[in-house]
């Protein structure tokens, strides 16, 4: 079981890593509004060469995937603060296997829900 202070620590990092989760995607926001305003030109598609209209279209492709991972991990990030602040007392447990999932895992990697064994054991089953 995790002490106070270790706790402590990490509902710290729970909350750095979500401030800069939620400051990438403001920053998506930002570009996509800038993108939107600029595209809203009649000429905008004609001003521009091909090339260019298809290096744009693969840049919005490239930051609407990054907004999508940040934010499936923002929402990690928030179930675990969740845990943490529902039930402190069994944070830091495995959900497989109820072991410790330990302080270093959890300082490195502070949303893990498993323990290093049972994260192994299901990433080998998954391949």
């Amino acid at each position: 079981m995790l002490t106070k202070k270790q706790l402590g620590h990490i509902e710290k990092r729970l909350l750095d890593e979500r401030a800069r989760a939620q400051k990438a995607l403001g920053i998506f926001d930002e570009m996509a509004k800038a993108d939107r305003e600029s595209g809203d030109s009649a000429l905008s598609a004609y001003t521009d060469h091909m090339a260019d209209q298809g290096t744009e279209a693969m840049e919005r492709e490239k930051a609407a995937l990054f907004a999508t991972k940040e934010g499936r991990y923002l929402y990690r990030i928030e179930e675990a603060l969740r845990r943490l602040y529902n039930t402190p007392e069994s944070f830091g447990t495995c959900h497989t296997c109820g072991a410790e999932v330990g302080f270093e895992r959890l300082d490195a990697l502070p949303h893990a829900r498993y323990c290093i064994r049972c994260k192994l054991r299901e990433e080998e089953e998954a391949a």
